[in-house]
């Protein structure tokens, strides 16, 4: 006798359009943290180049 088990195609968990939406999501919160909420750091040396990348970036934030 022989078992013979039925082996199916694995299924990705995850599709490749999720993914993406997925990754292009967390970078748009990682820039906004770092664009908006590390300019306001109380830290000086952070305030200041988060001020200077913006200028670089010709983003308003005055």
């Amino acid at each position: 006798m022989q078992n013979q088990t039925a082996e199916k195609a694995a299924k990705p968990a995850v599709t490749s359009k999720t993914s993406n939406l997925v990754q292009s999501a967390m970078a748009a919160c990682l820039g906004v943290f770092v664009i908006g909420f590390v300019g306001f750091s109380h830290l000086e040396v952070v305030h200041n180049a988060a001020h200077d990348v913006r200028h670089a970036n010709a983003f308003p934030c005055h």
